[in-house]
């Protein structure tokens, strides 16, 4: 299962009957203010680690996974993309920094889906949400969807990098994955 079938994946486990909690345990690694973040394995094997910040029917998370992929996800019981595999643009801003364009971002049921480059643009992503106090989720056009607490974020993104390091390591030991 690729990355994004397991952001997927967790989407629905979120809000899924209690039969399919079933399908992966989840380790509570840290909370720190507003962060949650959890070590996940599923069924199959495959293992991912997350943050979360949340509210009431809302949430931003950022997922590792053992092929050392990073993706953000936004999630909305307010929204319904359905699951026809459409994009959309939308721009991220940490507290009066610069937006952030995200291009192509996957809209999937009650998510917003972006895998971060592996390049010294993800990191800086990163290490914005790590010094941020405030999230802003916007429209291409720059107008205001949603906004998260950061509170917590350095702790919690190292507890993160920390966990992805852990998850990466425990597929190293195939050289064909």
């Amino acid at each position: 299962m690729n990355s994004t079938g397991l952001i997927f994946a967790a989407a629905l486990i979120a809000t899924a009957a209690p039969a399919l909690a079933q399908n992966y345990e989840a380790e509570v690694l840290e909370r720190n203010k507003a962060w949650v973040v959890e070590m996940v394995a599923w069924n199959d094997g495959t293992m991912g680690c997350v943050g979360t910040v949340s509210a009431p029917g809302e949430s931003f998370s950022i997922w590792t996974f053992q092929d050392s992929s990073v993706q953000i996800q936004f999630y909305s019981t307010q929204w319904d993309f359905g699951d026809t595999g459409d994009t959309a643009d939308l721009q991220v801003q940490i507290d009066r920094r610069s937006p952030w364009n995200l291009t192509g971002a996957n809209l999937r049921m009650n998510s917003v889906l972006f895998t971060l480059p592996d390049s010294d643009a993800g990191i800086d992503f990163l290490l914005e949400v790590a010094k941020g106090n405030r999230l802003y989720l916007r429209s291409a056009d720059g107008g205001d969807v949603q906004n998260y607490s950061l509170a917590g974020s350095k702790a919690s993104i190292q507890s993160l990098i920390d966990c992805g390091d852990v998850i990466t390591q425990q597929s190293a030991g195939n050289p064909f994955q």
